[in-house]
Parts: C-alpha cells; structure tokens; sequence
C-alpha cells in the first residue's frame, strides 16, 4: 500500500474537491483540449515521466518488452493478401528492420504454393527519411482488371487524415503528374482509368460538422482540381459523402454514398452519363456487395410485407442493379437468413460466389452462397470449429478466399477456400507459448434484465479458486469482440493477454450487447438511452466469475478503448467495489463535449446528442467524466492514447486524469505522440505498451498489490 500511495502523492497537487461539471465553462481543465497547446503538452510530458517513472522500475518490465517485441517482429508472420490483384497478391511487411512497412507485390501462384516471390514495391521507413516524413501506411486502391495504378495513401505520424499519391506497380516508382491529394480527411475512389470520385477539403463549406467531406466531385487526369464537376452533395450535419465503384465481371457499377448519419445510409447508381438514380435500399441497410448484377446488403431492421416485399433482420438481400440502372422497379429476394444464434459478420465477392463470414454463439463459420437456377444456394466450408474465422480477401478471378482460422490458445492459420476444391492451409503462425498449460471456456452470464451474455475466460490449466482476472470488451458500433491468439489480446494491448495469464492470471473477453456478435438486435439493446445494458452485460461478468469463484471484487480490471473508454468509465464509476483497476485506450470519456470534439457528431447516433435536453438526461446518468468521484478508493486507471489521435480528441483522457490528479487519486497516463487513434505507430512502441500495461496489472490487481 506504501507504493500506491507514494504514487498517488507524486501525482497530485492540493486542489479543492471538484464537483460535477455541466457546462463547459465549469470545466477548469478545458485547456487540456488545446491538442498542440504547450501547457498541455508540458502537463502529458509530467504524466508519462511519472508513470514510466514506477512502471519501467518493475522487474518485469525489460523481459515483458523483450519478449512482446520478439513476437510482434517474429519474421515467422503470416504475410497477409492485403489484396488480390488477379493474379498477384500485395501485402505490407513490418519487422525489426522495417518498423513501417515494406508494401510489396508476389504472383499468386507463388504465394498459395507457401514460397511467395516479392517484389518490393515501396519501403515506407525509407520514403519517410527521404523525404523528412514520419509515414505511416494508410494503403493502396489499385484499379481493376489491370491493377497497374494505384491511389496510395499515407499518413504523417498515423492521423486518419493522410495524402493521396498515384502510383504505377509496373515501374515502382510514383506518377509524375498523376493524381495527389494534399493531407486532409479524403475520400478517393477510382471512376475511370482517367478519372476519379473525390471528396475533400477544399475551405468553407466542404466539410460535414463531422469533419469528412461533404461533396463528391469526378476529377479528371491532367485538369486542376479547381475544375472538378461536382456530382452529388449531402448536408452540413451529414456524416460524410463519398463516391466508389465496383467491378464486377466486366462491368463497372459507380456508386455515391450520403451518410446522414452514423447508422443510415443513401446510395445512388450513377450511370455513365453522369446521372444518379436511387437505390432502393432501406436507410439503415449495410451495402455489401456486388455480384452478378445485384447488389447485396445485410438487412438491420425487418421489412414488412406492406412494401411489397418482406426480409427478416440480420438477412442478406439482392436487387437487380440492371432494373435499376434502366429505371425499372426491382424486387429483391432473399439470399441468405442466419438463424436466431447467428449473426453475418463480413460478406466478400469473388467472381462468382459469394463469400459470408457469420458468428453462431460467437464462433466463426465461412458460408459459400452461389446463384443458379433456383436462386441462391448455401454451402458451410469445411473449416476448424469453434474458430474466430475472418475473410482476408478474396480472388477476383476464380472464386477462392483467403480466411484466417485461430483461437485463444491456437496461432492463426491462413487458409486458401477455393470453391471447386477442399481447403488449403498455406502459411501459418508458429505457437508462441505452451498451450497445455491453458484451457479455455465460454460461458455465459444473466444480465440484470436476464439476457445471457457469452464471454470467454482463460486460465492456467488446474488453478483452483479466485485469480486477478482481466475483462476486456468493447460493447458498441456492432463490432463483434471474437477470440484472437493471446498474442494480440487484448485489442490494442499487443500479448499482454499472454503475458498476464502466464503470470498465473486469468483473462476474459466478454460479449456484451451494443457490438454485433447476434446481429443488429445485439447492437439495438445498447444504443442511445439503452446504452446502461452494456455497462449491466459487463458488470454481470464480472459478478458471474465472483460468484463462482473464479475471481474477487478489487481484484478484476476492466479493459476497453476508444468506445470501451465509455464502457470502462462507467462501470468503474458505478461499482467501484468490483474493480481494481481501469484499462482504457484511446477513449471517449467526456460525453456532455465529445460531439464538439473532432470526429465526435459523427456518433450521435449511437450514443445521443448531448446538446437535446432529452438526450443528455440519459446521457448524464452514464457519461464517465460527470460521474467521476473524488472518493479514495476508486479504481486506478490507466489511459494510454496518442496525441495525433484525429478521431477520438485526446482531450478526453486528459481531463480524466486531471480530476484523478486533483482529488489524489492513483492513475497511469501514457500519451505517444504519433500514432493516431490506433495508438502504436510501430512496434517498438506497441512493445513498450504491452510492458507499462502488464507492470501497471501487478500492481493494482496482480502480484504487487496487496
């Protein structure tokens, strides 16, 4: 206990006790909001030097670095298809000597036959240093069927915003001339060979109050973007408008998107000549694919016969995008339904198949769906069971996906799954660590309104009664949370999962409602004035493990980042009895400001806008930093987060952890500057994260505590 509070005392000054703020004229650490602000900045140089100040002093500390680093850089990586490009396979590389990134490119042939020839296209690190840039890797949209342009986009120290720079895959080297976008929000998607679908910054008036691009112009090679013919525009309180194209087989469809808000959708057809003529999707549809002539979206609420056509929620439906295209009305049908346990989590294209990615009880299966001439018939792949399966990509010639197969305690395994064929393991990760020495269990909890919520606990294999148990979840946005190796749990935490079960601890990854592991139903139970069944999903897990005594109350730390900082604030803020220590990464924490602060409008629609009396009234009872106590014995928090987050506003954290400061309360702040909302701009720092994290465990909850 001398620790923790000798801690606590180096980060505090003598403040009076605060009260809850409800303007933002109360807030007396607004300043902390000025991004760049010097005394902002001076005040994270303090937090970061005291936190590694203890943390780097753990013992455990080198050897956890050591060790996360070797495995993060481990040369015996799956080279993941980033993309199929006919009949070449691109991927981005890091390791030790190449901590940003070799974009390179290898024949197909060579990469299934598990000895891929590559080709480097370009060395990030090495376009960084000649140009003075700190590049990060935002990817590349190369233009099909001849895949030889390509629209890269990369990004200075990890922002979302990023440049546009076209580039020949034949030569290597950038266009001279050619298309580029300076660093803004950009949505850039190829037209035509000659042309492209743009959405920037361009001044006053371009943006949505989100902060993405609020008109959709083509631009055409060799013209100044100035000239640009604007082809479609949404309103100022619009999410973001964007353009994109598709082909399929040889025919290219070209779309425009208008987002009226997080989880609604508008979607036009345009046609060669420019003019647009509405699909007739439902507003809150999710636009999948497109295949053989129809284009594919998953159904998130249940349409009724009375339009003239019915599909259950959760189901995918196809329309005929050549009716549409010629003005005539277009049926839909239904393609696929999941059942009452499943939920479709990705849906891909090859030639002639599609490729669906559902979750039956969280478990991954890989469906086939073909059209012939009696509709659409299904086929499950012969896959391991009780995975966590993704769709890395698919052929667009030939009909093959790429998917990974892993589990908690079994290292990912590339599978390629033709369609005329059985499955082929190509590349797989070697094991990291003793499996054996670990079991793994999904179980479910009750919910206080009695839903049952699965989640997953590891533990060493025969450990007999309570263990510090950490619970990670996210619990918004219909992401699913399924389980990876323990080497990249949890999220964003490199292998401290491992690291901390190695120790003789427990770790949980549970599935509470607001992501999509049972479809849209899963996600609706927690939006806007529901959004307490998450904090009630996670808080039932946690009294589950207690009652079986699996785990002790103050001995159980909550994980979460970016929306998981909603989660993991008000849970601690509610049963401060139950926890012991707060993980949150990258995280929303101040709800009564975050629609004002950068990308935050753009998630009203989840959460609620605080600015409608109506909806701050719910707001209030949950948002994490109105709630926060001046109490001694809350749990100790953790934030770690970049300061070229463009997403979520490091502000959050900071004013977090000055009322922990003020009220003397133990917490752990790390703030990379570079990195963006994905935290880590490389792995030496993802490295580092993992270690602070595991030293920062021990002490609260784990080894150290008492």
């Amino acid at each position: 206990m001398v620790a923790r509070l000798a801690f606590a005392a180096a980060l505090c000054f003598t403040a009076a006790p605060l009260v809850a703020q409800e303007t933002d004229a109360d807030d007396p650490y607004i300043w902390l909001e000025e991004i760049q602000g010097e005394r902002a900045l001076a005040k994270i140089d303090q937090w970061n030097a005291d936190t590694e100040t203890v943390l780097t002093a753990q013992p455990e500390y080198p050897l956890a670095k050591a060790w996360a680093k070797q495995i993060l850089d481990d040369t015996r990586q799956i080279a993941m298809p980033d993309a199929i490009m006919g009949d070449r396979v691109t991927n981005l590389w890091r390791d030790a000597d190449n901590p940003r990134g070799l974009w390179r490119i290898a024949t197909l042939e060579s990469y299934q036959a598990g000895a891929p020839e590559w080709r480097v296209l370009i060395d990030v690190d090495q376009l960084g240093r000649d140009e003075g840039q700190s590049w990060i890797w935002h990817g590349a949209n190369c233009l099909a069927p001849k895949y030889r342009r390509c629209l890269v986009s990369l990004s200075p120290g990890g922002t979302d915003a990023d440049i546009v720079r076209e580039f020949d895959v034949i030569t290597g080297e950038f266009v001279e001339d050619g298309f580029a976008l300076p660093e803004a929000k950009s949505n850039v998607a190829w037209f035509d060979e000659d042309t492209l679908f743009v959405g920037t910054d361009e001044g006053e008036g371009s943006l949505t109050d989100s902060g993405y691009p609020r008109l959709v112009k083509l631009w055409q090679r060799g013209t100044d973007f100035s000239a640009a013919e604007l082809v479609a525009e949404g309103e100022q309180t619009d999410i973001s408008m964007n353009g994109f194209s598709v082909l399929d087989g040889d025919t290219r469809w070209r779309f425009v998107r208008r987002g009226p808000d997080f989880w609604t959708a508008e979607y036009k057809l345009v046609r060669d000549d420019g003019t647009l003529v509405e699909l007739p999707l439902p507003l809150d549809a999710e636009f999948e694919a497109v295949l053989d002539g129809y284009v594919i979206a998953k159904m998130n609420s249940a349409q009724e016969p009375g339009r003239g056509w019915s599909a259950p929620v959760g189901s995918l439906v196809a329309w005929s995008l050549e009716d549409i295209a010629a003005g005539r009305g277009s049926t839909p049908s239904v393609i696929f339904e999941p059942s009452e346990s499943q939920a479709i989590e990705e849906v891909a294209s090859s030639e002639t198949k599609l490729w669906v990615k559902v979750l039956d009880d969280v478990s991954g299966k890989l469906i086939e769906l073909a059209t012939g001439v009696d509709g659409w018939a299904a086929r499950i792949m012969d896959l391991p069971s009780n995975s966590t399966i993704q769709i890395a990509e698919t052929s667009g010639k030939g009909d093959t996906a790429f998917v990974t197969v892993e589990s908690m305690l079994t290292p990912p395994t590339l599978w390629a799954v033709p369609s005329d064929g059985e499955p082929v393991a190509i590349a797989s990760e070697p094991a990291q660590f003793d499996a054996s020495k670990f079991a793994v269990e999904q179980k479910f909890a009750t919910s206080k309104d009695g839903t049952k919520v699965p989640y997953y606990l590891v533990r060493p294999k025969g450990a007999q009664g309570p263990l510090p148990t950490l619970i990670h979840a996210y619990g918004g946005f219909r992401a699913a949370q399924t389980p990876k190796y323990l080497t990249a749990e949890p999220y964003r935490s490199g292998p401290l999962g491992l690291f901390w079960v190695e120790s003789g601890n427990a770790y949980v990854l549970a599935n509470i409602r607001g992501g999509g592991e049972y479809g849209p139903r899963w996600h609706e139970d927690a939006l806007r004035e529901k959004r307490q069944n998450s904090f009630d999903d996670f808080h039932a897990v946690a009294d589950d493990l207690v009652a079986n005594r699996l785990a002790d109350p103050g001995r159980i730390a909550a994980s979460g980042r970016s929306n998981g900082g909603v989660l993991v604030g008000a849970v601690a803020n509610q049963r401060p009895d139950l926890y012991g220590a707060i993980i949150s990464g990258s995280p929303l924490i101040d709800m009564r400001r975050y629609n004002k602060l950068l990308a935050g409008a753009s998630w009203m629609a989840e959460y609620g806008n605080p600015d409608v009396p109506e909806d701050w009234a719910f707001m209030r009872e949950w948002s994490p930093y109105q709630n926060m106590s001046d109490a001694p014995d809350v749990p100790a928090a953790f934030y770690y987060l970049s300061t070229l987050d463009d997403r979520v506003h490091p502000g959050h954290a900071r004013k977090a952890a000055a009322k922990h400061e003020a009220w003397g309360q133990t917490f752990y702040y790390h703030e990379y500057r570079e990195g963006g909302h994905s935290v880590g701009s490389d792995h030496e720092e993802d490295a580092k994260r993992a270690a602070l994290l595991l030293g920062y465990l021990n002490r609260e909850i784990g080894s150290g505590a008492e």
